[in-house]
């Protein structure tokens, strides 16, 4: 069985990436890190054995989704720009 295969694998690089985005936030990395949980999820449940490339389009998949609907709820409203009146160390 090849690590790429167990759940926890998965589960662990959703943890690194969750990480990393707390590190860096931006919503870039948290996008990745709910697609490798959800893998590690589907891995966990199903407990059917993929290839690399199905589970590489799954990630890829997931990530997508969650990072389009992580901008849509989180975005903000059309028409409206982030302005800043004063310094922060003001």
């Amino acid at each position: 069985m090849t690590f790429y295969t167990l759940w926890w694998v998965w589960m662990a690089a959703a943890l690194a990436l969750a990480i990393i985005e707390i590190i860096l936030p931006g919503f870039i990395f948290l996008g990745f890190a709910i697609g490798a949980f959800a893998v590690s999820l589907i891995l966990l449940n199903i407990g059917v054995t993929f290839g690399l490339p199905a589970l590489l389009l799954i990630f890829a998949g997931l990530s997508l989704v969650a990072w389009l609907l992580m901008r849509r709820f989180f975005a903000m409203p059309k028409g409206q720009v982030k302005t800043f009146e004063g310094d922060i160390n003001d």
